[in-house]
């Protein structure tokens, strides 16, 4: 299936939000503090540096940085793929800053370049997605991304009335939180007998995949009544797919996180479901731990963080809408 006219509105948007992001953290200078940083600089790499999960998550960590009155720069991968994060973690073991937050974007394959950073006295901080190498960060936060899984569950069996096909549509095998959220996801499931659960789907991260995907199975399963998307990128891809098959708001989605699109579709009732996780807090968290490392302090060696089921009904209420990410600092 080509690009659409709306996939390309929102790569031009995404490009603008990461452009914005980069001026922001190129204009702020590490600052002054008052909580003992001294010269010490930290260096975050993100997954993907347009997304505004990772934005919201840099915004947060680069204003907390300030006010530790620690140095800060940040980079994300221009896409989901270890061939183009890898390059950017290698330039960090030459930098050598006291402190790395990385959210790596596979589980076992830039191990040895984050070994290698943290042998060299680097201390390593995993935000958001983690590695299966124990030995890797003194500190990994991020969302219980299980329980994430089983309350899209929940939520969207009670969209679907609990009968009926439902399946789960995600970027790739072996990214931690994903992986994580359909665990989590198909062990919930399992309580609705009424409900069966086709075999997962997975996009590469690419919209317009997800959207001949939800159209397959579609075509496959007529009795399709709900979809969870992994991740924005997916959800985005499986909206279009629904509204091109005449299906949006006939098959529910439950999709993670609240990105500015995301929380439209949800206005829209195109999306029936958010799940949204807390990246300004991973991000200022996660400074918080570093800078307790450098100054000698305990640091907490896993620290999860809040997540929200967003509807129609509650999007407007404050202690909501708080989660809402943003597309630019």
């Amino acid at each position: 299936m080509g690009t659409t006219a709306r996939d390309n509105t929102r790569a031009l948007l995404a490009l603008g939000a990461a452009a914005a992001l980069a001026l922001t953290l190129s204009s702020c200078s590490s600052g002054s503090g008052s909580s003992g940083g001294g010269s010490k600089s930290i260096t975050l790499i993100t997954g993907v540096k347009s997304d505004p999960f990772y934005i919201t998550m840099t915004c947060a960590a680069q204003a907390e940085a300030k006010a530790k009155g620690v140095g800060f720069t940040a980079d994300g991968s221009a896409q989901w793929d270890v061939s183009v994060q890898r390059p950017l973690i290698d330039s960090v073991a030459a930098a050598k800053p006291a402190g790395l937050l990385v959210s790596p974007v596979d589980t076992t394959a830039l191990t040895p370049s984050l070994k290698q950073i943290q042998n060299a006295g680097t201390k390593v901080a995993l935000v958001d997605t983690s590695v299966t190498d124990p030995s890797i960060g003194i500190t990994r936060i991020s969302s219980d991304n299980v329980k994430g899984g089983q309350v899209a569950a929940d939520a969207l069996a009670k969209q679907m009335g609990e009968k009926g096909s439902v399946i789960v549509i995600s970027v790739k095998p072996g990214v931690s939180t994903t992986d994580d959220r359909i665990k989590g996801f198909t062990q919930e499931m399992a309580k609705y007998p009424g409900i069966s659960v086709i075999p997962t789907l997975y996009d590469n991260d690419l919209p317009a995949t997800a959207a001949s995907q939800i159209q397959s199975t579609l075509a496959a399963h007529p009795d399709l009544g709900g979809v969870f998307a992994g991740n924005t990128n997916t959800a985005q891809g499986i909206a279009t797919g629904l509204k091109q098959a005449g299906k949006q708001g006939t098959v529910k989605v439950v999709a993670f996180d609240a990105e500015p699109d995301e929380v439209t579709a949800l206005k829209a009732n195109t999306i029936q479901v958010l799940v949204a996780q807390d990246p300004a807090a991973i991000g200022t968290q996660a400074v918080d731990q570093l800078v307790d490392s450098f100054n000698g302090k305990p640091v907490t060696a896993s620290i999860g963080t809040t997540m929200v089921a967003i509807t129609q009904q509650n999007m407007n209420d404050p202690a909501v809408s708080k989660y809402f990410y943003k597309a630019a600092c």
